[in-house]
Formats: structure tokens, C-alpha cells, sequence
């Protein structure tokens, strides 16, 4: 606890000296970097130990411990007993032999994304990096690799930005359930993976009020993810859920003035992620998880949404999205002032399933055409038209209707209005009433010019009271249409 103790100081001092304090006054002084609102588009990696036992889910660690419990039944099966084989067992199976970051940053730009954001701790504990705060990390056990340096460097040879997300705060509950019965978490020795596992009854994980969390552990926490900031220096640090109970308040505003003036010596622009009401108004940008808005929010916003819906880490019966769906998700994400981080999952041998690939490759070829319409823009008075509404709010995403010939969402930039047509008509005529001439338009000015994207034919369009019709018939297309409106 040395350790932990001086790198505090170390915090209090940078906070004393610089600019951002640890209250939320002064954290509203920071703005939302540029470079991330013009992103638009970012990959998210779950890969960690859990990739070992590839069972159910990433929340294995928690679940095999679970009496009754599918992962726990599975677990006694497939290895044993926990006493004799618990989850710190499967370190040295995690050995990421094939893992090249290089082709991974080259995969990433190939997707054309513009950030990628590593898991660096998921609520298991295990550090996907070089710490010198705990022994359980990738640097010194399993793969012995600095996986977060190696992608970091990667990632900004591809002139990406690069992104770390923290899930320790989870880690003070997540495996309790070993508390319960003869399991190796009961085992002292094996504190450094295991502390402290505190029982708490399922309804408190959901609270925010009265939880109690040993400072003790907040301290640590606090100088886990401090030391994320200054050896690997991401320009997003991402939180998982249940930082927003009320304990974490105090150590939340800490970690943002240091991280904020950390940033500020480097000449860095830097952001935070949250959910819920972890962080006050302002002082970073929100995320909903696996889920979207309904309409456009004026403040700048992130969703973070996987390839598969069962599980964020690679196993065997992932069930995915389609191509379609995921650019689909993203038009109306960026059409509501938003950008998304879409994850995918490596095995644990550090290859990334083909299935994965295919997704973001193909989603890359997309972008490459229609990218204009996506990258740097900003949005419009209004983010489109359409029966098809988004249901809003957290885990969401696979709740939506399909989308018709009718769905159109908007994006603008430099005087010109992106339209893009959700799913393109087979006559290759579509009709979109905000650009009508009548007194039911939302622009009522001049048309100087309508394009498609990528069709190097002319296309026809005819104004009328009720609709800007445009008239592409020899254009096919599996995926959203992007319609190029030059306004005058």
C-alpha cells in the first residue's frame, strides 16, 4: 500500500497546481475535444482471461462462482472443483501468442475507424498492461506482454487515436460469490487477484445511494487509473457502470482534475466516458450502453454497442449483428450528435474471429464511399424523417423495428445535407418530405445540386410541394444510400 499512498500525493499535487480542481465547478471549465465530436466511429476491445474459458459471457469470473448458476455447473464440469481450479487458473492459459498489434491497428484502419479503446481491467481484475501497483497483470503473468503499450503504439502509427477503459470499480464485488462456499477466493494467498470480493446483495448493485465502499479500495482504485493516465497517456478513459454510486463521487472528481491536467501538460485534448449520473452535467461525455437516443441531443454523446448481442468477449456462440444494422446504428447515432464505439472480441490466443473481421471490414468498404457524409460533420436542424422511431435508452439496440424505404436520417456539413436512405428503394426512387418546396419543409431555400454517393450516374430529382424526390433507378445497394444535397 506504499505504492498506492505515494502515488496519491502525487495526485494532490497535480491537482494543487493546476488548473482543473476536484469539484465539478471547475470540472465544467473542460471542453469536449474536436478531434473526438469529428470521430464519429471507434473500436472497442473486450479481451482478457475470460477469452480462456470463452464460456456465456465476459462476466464468467463472476458467474462460475455462482452456486447453480449454468457457468458454475459448466465450471465444475469442464475443470473441477473451484477450490482446485478458480478463475486465477486460467492466467497462464491466457498466453496471446498470435496477438500482432499491428495487424489488429491495421484491421482498425481498414474499418475506418478513427479511436480504438482497449478494456485495460475489466471487473475481473487482471491489468492488460505493465502495473506496478499489482503482480496480476499481462506484463508479468499469462501472455508477459504490455498488451496496452504494444496497441497503443500501433494504433497511433495508424494515425488513430488511442483509448483505455477502466471496469476496476466492479472488481469490489464481482466474484463475492466464492465468499459463500469452498472455493479458492477464500484462499489469502491469492489476495492480489481476489481482494476484497465483498458480498453485497444483488438489488445494492443497481443503487447509488448509502452503498458503503471501503476507502481503502477507493484509493487503490484511484491510483490504478491514475497510473493508466501516465504511463499510457489515452486521449478517452472510459468507465464502466456502478462508478455512479454515491461513495465514488469524491474519487471521480479527483481522477477528472488529475486526468484533465495531466492532458494540459502533455498540450493534449482529452475526454471521459460515464454512464448513468456518474459525472455531473458537463463534465464529460455521456454513453449509453448498447443503446441510442430518439432524437438529437445538443450535447455530444457516445454509444458503446457490440458485433454480437449475447457477449462483449469472443465466444464460440456469439450471435451477431449484420453489416447492415451496424451502419445502420451508426447513420442515426452520428445524425443525433453522437459517435459510436462498436466492440469486438479477440480469442485468447490474440486472433480476431472472422465473423468480427467481416463486420468491420465491410462496414470499412461503406465508409469509404459514404464517409463524407459521416466523418467531421454536425447535425442538422433535425436528424430525419421516417415511420421507424429508435427506442431510447440503455441495452435498446436490438429493440427497433426494421427500417423502410421511408427512413431517412440527416447529417450536414459545409452547405451540404447528407440524406442518407436508410434502405434504398428497388425502383431507385425515393421521396423525402423535409426538402419539399412547401410550407411543410424544413428548408424551403434553393437546391443547387443533388448526388449520390459513390454513383457516378446522373441522378434526377424533382422538387415539388410535398417532396424532393430523387431518381437513381440503376442504383442497387444492400446497405444505406448516401443522397449529397447542395443547399443554397
Amino acid at each position: 500500500m506504499e505504492k498506492v499512498k505515494s502515488y496519491l500525493n502525487t495526485i494532490d499535487k497535480v491537482i494543487k497546481e493546476g488548473r482543473f480542481k476536484d469539484n465539478w465547478e471547475s470540472l465544467k471549465q473542460h471542453d469536449t475535444p474536436q478531434w473526438y465530436k469529428d470521430a464519429k466511429f471507434g473500436v472497442f476491445i473486450h479481451w482478457g482471461v475470460y477469452s480462456v474459458p470463452a464460456y456465456s459471457n465476459e462476466w464468467y469470473a463472476r458467474t462460475m462462482y455462482l452456486v447453480g448458476s449454468d457457468e458454475f455447473n459448466h465450471h465444475v464440469k469442464t475443470y473441477g472443483k473451484h477450490k482446485d481450479f478458480g478463475y486465477k487458473d486460467f492466467i497462464p492459459m491466457f498466453r496471446a501468442e498470435k496477438f500482432d498489434a499491428t495487424e489488429w491497428a491495421q484491421l482498425f484502419s481498414e474499418a475506418g475507424a478513427r479511436y480504438v479503446m482497449l478494456v485495460a481491467e475489466h471487473h475481473d481484475g487482471f491489468q492488460m498492461y505493465d502495473s506496478d501497483l499489482s503482480e496480476h497483470c499481462s506484463a508479468k503473468m499469462g501472455p508477459k506482454k504490455d498488451i496496452l503499450a504494444e496497441l497503443k503504439s500501433a494504433v497511433e502509427n495508424k494515425d488513430m487515436s488511442f483509448a483505455a477503459s477502466s471496469h476496476r470499480i466492479e472488481h469490489y464485488w464481482f466474484m463475492s460469490g466464492g465468499r459463500l462456499f469452498d472455493s479458492d477466493i477464500k484462499d489469502p494467498q491469492y489476495g492480489d487477484i481476489y481482494w476484497p470480493s465483498v458480498v453485497i446483495p444483488d438489488r445494492e448493485h443497481g443503487s447509488t445511494e448509502n452503498i458503503t465502499v471501503d476507502p481503502i479500495y477507493m484509493d487503490e482504485w484511484l491510483a490504478r487509473t491514475c497510473e493508466i493516465v501516465d504511463k499510457y497517456r489515452p486521449r478517452i478513459l472510459f468507465f464502466d457502470w456502478w462508478i455512479q454510486v454515491e461513495a465514488m463521487k469524491p474519487y471521480l472528481q479527483k481522477f477528472a482534475a488529475y486526468y484533465y491536467n495531466r492532458a494540459e501538460e502533455w498540450g493534449e485534448q482529452v475526454a471521459i466516458n460515464y454512464k448513468h449520473d456518474a459525472f455531473m452535467y458537463q463534465t464529460a461525455v455521456r454513453n449509453i450502453e448498447r443503446g441510442q437516443l430518439s432524437d438529437i441531443s445538443p450535447d455530444f454523446w457516445q454509444c458503446d454497442t457490440s458485433v454480437a448481442d449475447n457477449s462483449w468477449s469472443y465466444t464460440p456462440d456469439n450471435k451477431y449483428k449484420s453489416t447492415y444494422d451496424v451502419i445502420c446504428n451508426l447513420i442515426d447515432i452520428v445524425s443525433k450528435n453522437g459517435t459510436m464505439l462498436l466492440n469486438i472480441g479477440p480469442k485468447a490466443d490474440g486472433t480476431i474471429p472472422d465473423e468480427d473481421k467481416k463486420i468491420l471490414l465491410d462496414t470499412g468498404k461503406w465508409l469509404k464511399i459514404n464517409g463524407e457524409g459521416i466523418y467531421n460533420t454536425i447535425y442538422w436542424k433535425k436528424y430525419g424523417e421516417g415511420p421507424t422511431k429508435t427506442p431510447e435508452g440503455h441495452f435498446t439496440d436490438t429493440n427497433r423495428a426494421d427500417y423502410t424505404d421511408e427512413d431517412f436520417r440527416f447529417t450536414y456539413l459545409n452547405n451540404h445535407l447528407y440524406v442518407f436512405a436508410l434502405k434504398w428503394p428497388v425502383d431507385g426512387v425515393v421521396r423525402i418530405k423535409s426538402l419539399g418546396s412547401g410550407d411543410n419543409s424544413v428548408h424551403r431555400g434553393l437546391i443547387k445540386d443533388v448526388s449520390i454517393l459513390g454513383y457516378d450516374d446522373k441522378v434526377d430529382s424533382i422538387r415539388s410541394d410535398g417532396y424532393l424526390t430523387v431518381i437513381a433507378p440503376k442504383h442497387k445497394s444492400e446497405f444505406p444510400v448516401c443522397i449529397k444535397v447542395h443547399l443554397g
